[in-house]
């Protein structure tokens, strides 16, 4: 068995040994191939063409001759002088090569003059990046020389393979293996070396390709000797094996400079190998993050000199990927945190050889601001994006596995913002990346409350009333906040400086401390833990943060108050955030609209369009506060002078900023301010309504009185109904209105139809029942406020609010049909009592119902006449066509004697008069359509 063992050993070795003879056995034809084709540029075009132009026989003729001598005369002792030429540099290949000695025609031919040693190539005028046109040429490179890739992993593997057998077998002891390892790596960089030495490594070679196979083989080797030092057997701590990878790095780097691409490859892919395949089982150490680092510092050098670009995404890819599996595997999270902060530093520096940032713009963002249009960034912008994006989102995803490690997460977020900031302020293709890092934080600090985090879950399991007495409460949220304050106040200083994108820096700063506020309070709840106290101070130290930056931006910016805005908008949010941590319901209500009163006046004083979106923020928040939290059940059950101190200052605070805005040209926060206005105003009523006619409570008759269905449905009518007038005040989340506007609709209209239908009096069994009564006055009793109430709320807003036409068709319908309810039920109430479900119906009840009808179909026949709408007038007649249909049919059978004449009379002459009104309002019609008017 050990026997096959060796064969296998030897077999494999053999194959890039038979792969390097057989390419060794063919660099005789290419010399000689080489040197045909110099001897054919030797040639003199004018004295060829000449010679072959003389006269003589055919057989004569002979093929192109050799070049005259240039030997000199006999008695000369001077050696032959090679002509002069300059080197030609052979870029991207690794070597300039000379031009070889030119050849004599008469008597013995010279040796080639010995070469020059070679020197690194220039690099190009630009990054070689990869593109569809270079990845072909790549692909049909690769798929000629394919052989020298397999050569160079075969050489690789042999290297770690010697090691791997050695230690299978037993045959060396752990530091002969290694030093065998090195001594292999070592010979097979020599080798390249030498070959590259004496005939090159460009495409004209006759061993083109081969010094690189060699000299990568040998640094993958080199690696793997490192790795298996440190890992299998323990030979070396990891402060010695970390210089070893770095001086291999090195003389990757430097051998980079003179070889060709696919020594930087075959290194870089190696190395990154080296930690799988010699691996000693007890798991990935620290040390690992730093070798890959490593590995993609050798490659963003390489890029350095060579300029090629795609060696860069090689090495950043090549870094990032094995430092995730070493994460993965158990290395370590902390010292990831380090790695992603350390890539994106390398990432920058490395490749333009500048340690303080200084890349050309115009970002990505200005091209889009500016020109509307997204374009690419050159080269080096979009290789530091990419590593910072890639590093931004492996620390936004990182599950922490303990409290502490998703604080160094956020830690590096905040670390990444800030040097980008304040690091790279010269560096104009850089000034929008430290937005990903900012907006992250934002995310990372929602999600570990969402995905409850170990911190999360150690901070909320230390609130006031869990942990035990005199015990501090933990400060992981106020680090939270330190942390979003100083991302805050490095964009504040890129913004105070003169530079691009300034209102983009100035919107960071105003935006993400505050929403990071906001966030910690709706999803971590700090006032448990914290008290409200101490957690409202953090919003009220960053609002006094933010009127400092607007003052700095109102002396800064001159007339142009945007920043200014955005910043005491910031600040007017942060103070709305602290009232509603530390005060009541009432008191931080009215200090929204003391707000809102604030933000139209900043608007008048200095004409900030800002502020619109702010009070339509603020009157959202309003309204949600009055309907749904605390809502109606607090307004129902809270000491009524609070109710009436609450709705009271909410109406005059819109009205006033309304006022305040008049003459602006602000429609969408004028709008948003009327309706939301006339809203708690018709809120306040139903309030004050319902706690007057039910003083029991709110819920003690629900269900069971029609008036309590109807006003419990009022909000819900005034809501969807300025919902759907907002909507029609611009584009603003014009979609989600409307879906609003109708749920809202279909609540309200459920209750309206079950208070006329289900809780309706007139179907009640008897006069004891719950509801079956009707309360009040005459005219002003609970029926007005079931039916009569929203039926001219209904009418209101298609008279007052510019609705679409079968809107406003339907609102018209609905809101006639209460009316109309309204009116034949207060009819019933006056010849029946206030016990409507009496069976039967009087001869004088049926005869106001017809004399009610008749009104009515007179008035709409008047107002067609008045609106010249011949609609109207349709439903005019069949108002009265049913009316006297009702009276031929009901009526006249109760009718008798002289009450029959005169009703029959009365009738005939209403019914005269409305035909001949009739006739007169058709016929001005049809004249008007015939003048053209």
């Amino acid at each position: 068995m050990d026997g096959l063992l060796v064969l296998l050993g030897l077999i494999v070795l053999a194959i890039p040994v038979t792969i390097i003879v057989l390419l060794v056995g063919q660099s005789s034809l290419k010399s000689r191939m080489a040197a045909l084709e110099r001897r054919v540029s030797a040639l003199d075009p004018a004295s060829a063409a000449a010679r072959l132009a003389e006269p003589g026989p055919v057989a004569d003729a002979s093929p192109v001759q050799a070049p005259p001598t240039l030997a000199p005369p006999a008695d000369t002792a001077a050696p032959p002088q090679a002509p002069a030429a300059s080197p030609v540099p052979q870029v991207n290949q690794g070597a300039w090569v000379a031009p070889p000695a030119r050849l004599v025609s008469d008597g013995p031919a010279e040796a080639p003059a010995e070469q020059a040693p070679p020197a690194p190539s220039a690099p190009p005028s630009g990054p070689i990046v990869l593109r569809s046109d270079r990845a072909a040429a790549f692909g049909l490179w690769l798929q000629r020389n394919w052989i020298y890739a397999v050569s160079a992993a075969s050489l690789a593997l042999a290297g770690v393979f010697l090691v791997q057998y050695s230690v299978q077998n037993g045959l060396l002891p752990p530091a002969a293996r290694v030093i065998a390892a090195y001594l292999f790596g070592a010979a097979l960089v020599a080798a390249g070396e030498w070959l590259r030495r004496r005939k090159g490594d460009g495409e004209d070679s006759d061993t083109a390709h081969l010094p690189s196979v060699f000299a990568g083989a040998g640094i993958v080797t080199l690696f793997a000797a490192t790795v298996a030092a440190q890992q299998l057997y323990g030979l070396i701590g990891p402060n010695l094996a970390f210089a070893l990878h770095g001086a291999v790095a090195v003389v990757a780097v430097v051998l980079g400079w003179y070889y060709g691409a696919l020594l930087v490859a075959v290194g870089l892919l190696g190395a990154a190998a080296a930690p799988f395949l010699v691996s000693s089982g007890a798991g990935p150490t620290p040390l690992l993050y730093g070798y890959y680092a490593l590995i993609a510092a050798a490659g963003l050098a390489v890029d350095a000199i060579r300029r090629w670009a795609w060696v860069s995404v090689l090495a950043l890819v090549l870094g990032f990927g094995g430092a995730f599996l070493m994460m993965q595997g158990g290395a370590g999270q902390g010292p990831w945190v380090a790695f992603l902060l350390a890539l994106p530093m390398l990432a920058i520096t490395l490749p333009p050889l500048q340690v303080v940032p200084r890349h050309d713009g115009p970002a990505a963002l200005e091209t889009l601001l500016a020109n509307g249009k997204l374009t690419w960034p050159n080269f080096p912008v979009r290789l530091a994006a990419g590593t910072v994006l890639a590093a931004t989102l492996a620390l936004t995803v990182l599950e922490g596995d303990t409290a502490l490690t998703s604080l160094l997460a956020m830690a590096g977020l905040t670390l990444l913002a800030v040097t980008l900031l304040i690091w790279a302020d010269r560096a104009q293709g850089l000034a929008d990346l430290a937005i990903l890092p900012g907006a992250a934080l934002v995310l990372r600090v929602f999600f570990e409350a969402a995905n409850h985090s170990p911190l999360a879950q150690d901070f909320m399991a230390k609130a006031i009333d869990l942990r035990p007495p005199e015990t501090s409460a933990p400060m992981s949220v106020t680090w939270i906040v330190v942390m979003a304050t100083l991302v805050s106040a490095a964009f504040a200083w890129r913004a105070l400086r003169a530079g691009s994108l300034p209102l983009v820096h100035g919107l960071g700063a105003v935006l993400v401390a505050p929403v990071v506020v906001a966030v910690l309070e709706l999803n971590w709840l700090p006032s448990l833990v914290l008290g409200p106290a101490f957690w409202a101070l953090h919003p009220m130290v960053l609002a006094a943060a933010m009127v400092a930056l607007a003052g700095r931006f109102a002396a800064m910016d001159g007339a142009d108050h945007r920043r200014m805005a955005h910043a005491t908008l910031s600040a007017l949010a942060l103070i709305a955030l602290s009232l509603f941590i530390l005060t009541s319901a009432t008191a931080l209500t009215l200090a929204l609209a003391a707000l809102i009163v604030a933000a139209a006046w900043l608007d008048r004083r200095f004409t900030l369009p800002e502020m619109g979106l702010f009070i339509q923020i603020a009157v959202a928040v309003i309204s949600y506060r009055l309907l749904i939290d605390p809502g109606l059940d607090w307004a129902m059950d809270a000491p009524l002078f609070g109710v009436i101190v609450c709705f009271a200052g909410v109406i005059a605070g819109e009205v006033a900023a309304c006022i305040l805005l008049k003459g602006k040209g602000r429609t969408m926060a004028s709008g948003v301010l009327d309706s939301a206005a006339m809203a708690a105003t018709a809120v306040l009523a139903n309030v004050l309504l319902t706690r007057w006619l039910v003083p029991g409570g709110y819920d003690a008759a629900a269900g069971e009185l029609n008036y309590l269905a109807s006003l419990n449905a009022m909000p819900w009518l005034i809501f969807a109904l300025t919902q759907v007038y907002r909507a029609g005040l611009g584009p603003m989340l014009r979609r989600t209105r409307l879906v609003l506007a109708a749920l809202a609709g279909l609540f309200a209209g459920a209750l309206l139809l079950w208070s006329a239908i289900a809780l309706n009096p007139l179907f009640a069994y008897s006069p004891d029942d719950t509801g079956a009564r009707v309360i009040g006055p005459l005219v002003l009793d609970t029926l007005a406020l079931s039916y009569a109430l929203p039926g001219l709320v209904l009418l209101a807003a298609v008279w007052r609010f510019g609705f679409p036409r079968l809107l406003r068709l339907f609102l018209l319908t609905a809101g006639c049909a209460l009316i109309m309810l309204y009116i034949g039920l207060e009819i019933r109430r006056f010849w029946q009592g206030d016990f409507l479900g009496n069976p039967g119906v009087t001869q004088y009840e049926l005869y106001t119902y017809t004399i009610a009808m008749m009104l009515a179909g007179a008035g709409l026949l008047f107002q067609s006449i008045a609106r010249r709408s011949p609609t109207l007038r349709r439903i005019a007649m069949a108002v009265i066509a049913l009316v006297i249909a009702k009276v031929f049919l009901i009526d006249a059978a109760g009718l008798t004697g002289l009450t029959r004449v005169f009703s029959f009379l009365g009738l005939g002459l209403s019914l005269a008069g409305l035909a001949w009104l009739n006739r007169w309002a058709g016929q001005r019609a049809e004249g008007e359509g015939r003048d053209g008017t």
